[in-house]
């Protein structure tokens, strides 16, 4: 598989320097060239909850595209699919950690998990104000009764955005904190992979599908699922993972869902806004209303096709921060269209 690459060596160092080079909205940290940070607008930590997140690269835009005002203050990037190490997650607590605090955001991942409690340990040992959060959404990789075992998938990003409106609008560190665990415990993902992402180290598939078989749960790194299914109308295969998602986590009819359609990289926006439509169509037939969506390729695995859903369902203020306005190079306008039409 070709790739537009210098050397595998140096994929990700060149992809930073593109990326701080293009965006105003942000710059390479102090503490070390791999800690992407904030520029614009940037608030005193003293007075600002900061928020971050250690993540391997190959999975573009995500994190790295979400730094700036309204969402995270900084991103750790790791080598290609692969966790940060502590000493380098430490760096970025460093980096943006203030009085008010901080929280170090982890998608849950093994490697993730040690070197970001890891972190965690030696920043509090320094007498940093610090707290991690485990984020987990995915309904395929563990049952409801132990959702604390499931993996991160594309909705946390309903955590990234709500918490980080949250923050800039100067919620405390306990409150956030709460409000990132009510979220979290009201977030579903279920995806579908139709053909494998190539890794850029390797230059090999990430896994096999015969080309009449769609994969049921695949991980953001090709991880095992919970079963195939035959290729056929994109109505039929979204019904089944709304049917997945509401099984797990019910909504009651006259209720609503903000969504995520995220594409895995190879998926284009056709399909994608196909799928969103049948999504709509499947929560309207249950009574439930579709808002907020954002739909795109944001939570990528090279060019892996395929897709997830996510849904959540918002209460107290969530809704009102999930549209609320941002300023990052990749995380789009979310609109609440039934909001508008009433004033």
């Amino acid at each position: 598989m070709k790739k537009l690459m210098n050397a595998a060596e140096s994929i990700v160092d060149d992809m930073i320097d593109g990326y701080v080079s293009a965006f105003e909205q942000v710059v390479r940290g102090h503490q070390d060239p791999r800690i992407v940070v904030r520029a614009k607008g940037r608030k005193d930590p003293d007075r600002k909850v900061t928020l971050l997140i250690g993540n391997g690269s190959g999975h573009e835009p995500i994190a790295m595209g979400f730094v700036g005002a309204g969402l995270l203050d900084a991103n750790v990037v790791g080598d290609v699919f692969a966790a940060p190490s502590a000493d380098l997650i430490l760096d970025g607590i460093r980096e943006v950690s203030g009085k008010a605090g901080c929280i170090l955001l982890i998608s849950q991942h093994s490697g993730d998990m040690i070197n970001g409690r890891a972190a965690v340990m030696l920043a509090e040992e320094e007498r940093l104000r610090v707290r991690a959060l485990p984020m987990y959404d995915d309904i395929s990789s563990a049952p409801r009764d132990r959702m604390q075992d499931r993996r991160g998938a594309p909705g946390t990003m309903f955590v990234y955005k709500i918490l980080g409106a949250a923050a800039e609008a100067g919620m405390p560190l306990d409150d956030l904190m709460t409000l990132g665990r009510a979220v979290r415990a009201r977030t579903v993902t279920l995806a579908a992979a139709l053909s494998p992402g190539i890794s850029p180290l390797t230059g090999q598939p990430m896994f096999d599908l015969p080309d009449d078989e769609i994969y049921l749960g695949m991980g953001v790194h090709g991880e095992p699922g919970i079963g195939r299914t035959g290729v056929g109308p994109v109505r039929d295969l979204v019904t089944l993972i709304v049917d997945k998602l509401l099984g797990d986590y019910p909504i009651a009819s006259g209720g609503q869902a903000a969504v995520i359609v995220n594409g895995m990289g190879g998926t284009t926006l056709m399909e994608l806004l196909t799928v969103w439509n049948e999504t709509r169509n499947a929560l309207a037939a249950r009574g439930i209303a579709a808002v907020a969506p954002m739909i795109g390729s944001f939570v990528t695995t090279q060019e892996m096709g395929g897709f997830s859903i996510s849904l959540l369902e918002p209460a107290g203020d969530m809704l009102r921060l999930w549209t609320a306005p941002s300023d990052t190079p990749f995380f789009p306008s979310i609109r609440h269209a039934e909001k508008e039409k009433s004033q």
